[in-house]
């Protein structure tokens, strides 16, 4: 049968074998290859090749004591970093009511945390920790996290380690109470999740010292300050896992309990959430060593715990010290990763075995 467009049977035209769209996409990168040639070659006749952003805004003469005078120029960046710091001056001001007490209210309950876990004689923290571990993890956990405890207390450790506990507890606490209703908005509602995205994205890639200027500003030195800043930072990742672990749910689960004529609200509890736990943990459980590793930190602002011994060791150029502090830091960190993960896995074993 002759083709249509005249070619004999088993020949491709030219237009066959080069698609339209391929054609303007050669087009499209040659024309921008060439957009960039002329800028390139404009730039250097007429700025040569140290070119540098017209950042100045503004030039003022300042006279000098000499008689002369000077010249100061104001740029972009100056004219922005004073305009944020005013708008966190007026904030810190009016909002001060508020910010005092949050950091009264704060102090209490930690102070509350404190006395109670140090009212507990030691051996019997170490015998409950120990039978924990061994209840989800056996005896390798339980050999583990009493050498751990026992290296710890030795090393006359205890009390920072109970203050780091503390600060940890009330920080993991406010973000997973702030985090799991984000993660469940943002998983279903998408304009929520695409407004929240780039501001974890912002939140995850931020160094995170810069955490610790807004606390100073808001609540002074101490013991807020650190918590505040610890929130931030590590309270992206339960929000990110609770709207994975809720969007992963299959959708013909759902529509089976939708058929029975359950509500909205009962999808969400009784479907979707248990479901989705063993990723919701994960997130508790990356938002805990986060936090962990940022009430460290948090000992640059007066927050205390076991990050003011590696901070005074490192001013005092005492590398032993340092590093015994660090230990204590790690095994906390590996005691509560085990443990966490222990209770994700038994919860996946559970519903393992109800499924």
């Amino acid at each position: 049968m002759a083709r249509m467009d005249g070619a004999p049977p088993g020949e491709t035209t030219s237009s066959s074998r080069t698609p339209l769209h391929v054609i303007r996409r050669h087009y499209a990168w040659l024309a921008g290859l060439s957009l960039v040639l002329l800028v390139l070659v404009l730039s250097l006749l007429v700025w040569g090749t140290e070119m540098s952003f017209p950042t100045t805004v503004s030039s003022s003469e300042v006279p000098t004591s000499g008689g002369g005078s000077i010249t100061l120029d104001r740029s972009v960046r100056e004219v922005a970093s004073g305009a944020i710091d005013d708008a966190v001056t007026r904030i810190t001001t009016d909002g001060s009511w508020l910010f005092d007490g949050l950091s009264t209210a704060v102090d209490t309950v930690l102070l509350q945390i404190e006395n109670g876990l140090k009212w507990v004689p030691w051996p019997a923290i170490i015998v409950g920790l120990g039978f924990l571990s061994y209840a989800v993890g056996g005896w390798r956990l339980l050999g583990f996290t009493v050498a751990a405890m026992l290296f710890v207390g030795f090393m006359d450790l205890w009390e920072n380690m109970i203050d780091t506990i503390a600060l940890m507890v009330v920080a993991v606490a406010v973000a997973v109470f702030i985090g799991l209703p984000l993660g469940v908005l943002g998983s279903r509602n998408q304009l929520s999740d695409n407004l929240m995205r780039p501001i974890l994205d912002a939140m995850q890639t931020m160094p995170s010292f810069v955490y610790l200027l807004p606390g100073i500003l808001a609540f002074g030195l101490g013991k807020p300050a650190g918590i505040f800043a610890t929130i931030i930072y590590a309270v992206p990742p339960v929000i990110r896992l609770t709207n994975l672990g809720i969007r992963q749910v299959p959708s013909e689960t759902i529509e089976a309990v939708r058929s029975f004529g359950a509500s909205p609200m009962q999808i969400l509890t009784k479907v979707q959430i248990p479901m989705a736990l063993p990723t919701i943990m994960a997130g508790i459980n990356q938002t805990t060593l986060m936090a962990l590793s940022m009430v460290t930190i948090a000992s640059m602002v007066a927050a205390g715990g076991l990050g003011d011994n590696v901070l005074r060791a490192l001013q005092k150029n005492q590398p032993g010290n340092g590093a015994i502090a660090g230990l204590s830091i790690v095994f906390l960190a590996i005691i509560i990763d085990r443990l966490t993960q222990a209770v994700s896995r038994s919860r996946q074993e559970m519903l393992r075995s109800v499924g």
